[in-house]
């Protein structure tokens, strides 16, 4: 089973898009939440990741970071590890 992913956007956001488009040329299956009138989901993201940009992506609930963060995993080689582990059971969901 693939990882849980789920990215947190905007519609205007251009890292958005290229954060999607990364993850869809992977083939990967992801949850878009869009945050862009909802700072209860603003405020959560900033306290869950530290930071206050978006796109901000998680897979299997933990934070890996914006486009950039995505990016330099995948040429690392990192990513598709991450994409390939399965999620937990217990796994709560974030907030929508």
């Amino acid at each position: 089973m693939p990882a849980d992913v789920a990215i947190y956007t905007t519609p205007w956001c251009p890292y958005c898009q290229r954060a999607k488009a990364l993850l869809s040329r992977k083939n990967v299956r992801f949850e878009e939440i869009d945050v862009d009138t909802r700072p209860d989901l603003r405020r959560w993201l900033s306290e869950a990741t530290g930071q206050r940009t978006v796109p901000q992506v998680f897979i299997n609930n933990r934070p890996v970071g914006g486009f950039t963060d995505v990016s330099t995993l995948d040429q690392k080689g990192e990513l598709d590890t991450l994409l390939g582990e399965a999620p937990p059971p217990d796994l709560p969901p974030l907030p929508r």
